[in-house]
Formats: structure tokens, sequence, C-alpha cells
């Protein structure tokens, strides 16, 4: 799993693994805490996306189908053969998504699919998307999102670095279309914060659009990247969700 998938925290006696895709710009170590935190009662995988951090020579995917058939083909079978969930943030939910619908398809349809920080996948992006963001753009972008420090957006070198991939994520986004489709039979739970600039509260309800076995939504204090501050209560939503059943 050396490739598009990390393993920062192994559990493998834990009862479900869970697989997890970073936010637009986002590498695999955006989510080491959130790995940290689920390791034991769940055993986590992270993705790393190419052309960042170890993969940084590799070209960026600008297109959401090849992220989910490389994931999923890397994926190894459990030799437990425990469930699977998915957790996607942002763009991480459309791929997480995406990838709950293939593994459906196989007939390996996911335990859970934890989406956040993402309204409805049927819902309309930002037309804007479509087209190329300047620099400027994608700063404003970055700055109005507030997850990333502001001396660390005002260093060339490190933005010369970051920019590359996070333009060819926005991309990604631009080109991805919503394909209607079959229900997903496993449950939707879908997160975000209450002062998110670019996901309004009343957009999470369009996932139930999406599953046949119910939507549960959270909202917790915060904007786009509520998760930082609000970890515990994520971690207690995500675990919960194989106590409760």
């Amino acid at each position: 799993m050396a490739h598009w998938i990390r393993r920062f925290h192994p559990a493998p006696h834990a009862p479900v693994r869970l697989l997890c895709f970073p936010h637009a710009g986002g590498t695999a170590s955006a989510q080491h805490a959130l790995s940290a935190a689920v390791s034991g009662a769940l055993d986590p995988l992270v993705v790393q996306y190419p052309g960042r951090h170890d993969r940084f020579g590799e070209p960026p995917v600008e297109r959401a189908e090849e992220i989910v058939e490389a994931v999923l083909r890397e994926l190894p079978p459990d030799p437990a053969d425990r469930p699977l969930a998915l957790f996607g943030h942002s763009m991480g939910a459309l791929m997480a998504f995406e990838s709950a619908r293939v593994l459906q398809g196989l007939g390996r349809p996911p335990a859970v699919l934890f989406v956040s920080g993402r309204g409805g996948p049927s819902l309309p992006l930002p037309a804007r998307w479509s087209q190329e963001l300047s620099d400027d753009e994608l700063l404003a972008e970055i700055r109005l999102l507030a997850g990333t420090d502001e001396e660390l957006l005002a260093d060339p070198m490190l933005m010369e670095l970051a920019l590359p991939p996070l333009r060819a994520d926005y991309r990604l986004l631009g080109r991805y279309a919503y394909a209607p489709g079959p229900p997903l039979s496993c449950p939707v739970v879908a997160l975000g914060g209450d002062a998110d600039p670019r996901v309004p509260v009343a957009e999470l309800a369009a996932w139930e659009r999406e599953t046949a076995a119910g939507l549960t939504t959270h909202v917790l204090p915060g904007g786009h990247f509520y998760l930082d501050a609000g970890l515990p209560e994520v971690v207690r939503v995500v675990t919960g969700a194989f106590v409760a059943s």
C-alpha cells in the first residue's frame, strides 16, 4: 500500500476498516490526526493523491474516475473480511461517494459512507471552477476556506509547490459530472460546519437522495475545516456509527 494508500496507525484487530479521502489540495497527512484518533476502534487507511508529498514527482490526476479506479484497485483484500467504511472531506467526499457506487456495483457496498464539508453530489458546483483559476484566485479560495496559515500563504516557495496540485484538484471538480444512479444500500452520515462559507448546512440534506438506508446529519461549530477543532466530536460520530449498529 505504498502508492495510493497510507496506513499510519494499523489496527488489524479492529472490526471495521475505514478508508479516508482528503480534501482538494490536501495530503494524506491532513487526516493523520483522524487516523490516530479512530485507530483501535477502526482500522484506518488514508489516500495519498499524486503530485504532493512523497508523490510530488507524479502528475496530479484530474478526473474523479481515475482516482476511484486507482484507489480501489490498490485496496488490498482483508484476510478477516471485515466491513469497509468510507470517509471523505470536501473533494474527498465526492471521491468516497463515487467509490461507494463502484463497490456497490461489485456487490461489496461499504458499511457506511461518511461525507464531510460537501453538499450532496447532485448539487451544482460553482460555475467558475470549470475555468482555469489564476494563482490569485486559488489563494483567495484558500483564504476563504481558512484552512492554511497566512504565513504559509505568504511563502512563495511553498506556494510554488502547493498550487499546482490544488489547481489540478479544482480542474477535477470543474469536470465532475454527477450521474443519477441507484441509491446506495448503506447509510450516509453527513457532517459540516455551521459557518462553512462554501457549504451551507441546508446542502447536507441533499445526500438523502443518494441512499436507501437513511441519512444522518451532524452540524459542528466552525467553517470548512471545522473538523480540526472538532476532531473529538467527529471521532465520536464515526466510531459511534458502528457501536450503535
